[in-house]
């Protein structure tokens, strides 16, 4: 097994979490897994390689609602997936706002204190 070498731990998300971009208001895709620094989007469009995007996508806060979030995206790499018309796209996270900082860390931080 491989040693993991991110800075912030990374949550998978249960379920399917869909992302949208919030210029074009369609949907993108679906969050494969989340830390406070980025994401990986599993897109079913086309992503350009080293673009920025503006996406949107809803986490669970710590009053139990379901909010959305706003994030910009820096696309470090795209990859083919198996299915047909999907690609992995992993994302870093830029100009998060305090609150969205605090969210994110919160979400990814529950994975590790559920029994």
């Amino acid at each position: 097994m491989g040693i993991e070498s991110r800075r912030q731990a990374r949550r998978t998300v249960p379920g399917m979490m869909e992302v949208y971009d919030t210029i074009t208001e369609e949907p993108v895709g679906y969050v494969g897994n989340v830390s406070v620094g980025g994401m990986l989007l599993i897109a079913n469009r086309t992503l350009t390689d080293d673009a920025l995007y503006q996406f949107r996508f809803a986490l669970p806060d710590d009053m139990g609602d379901t909010l959305p979030l706003e994030v910009g995206a820096h696309v470090l790499w795209v990859d083919d997936a198996s299915a047909p018309g999907q690609s992995w796209a992993g994302l870093r996270f830029l100009g998060l706002s305090p609150e969205v900082t605090r969210r994110l860390r919160w979400w990814t931080e529950q994975e590790s204190q559920t029994p």
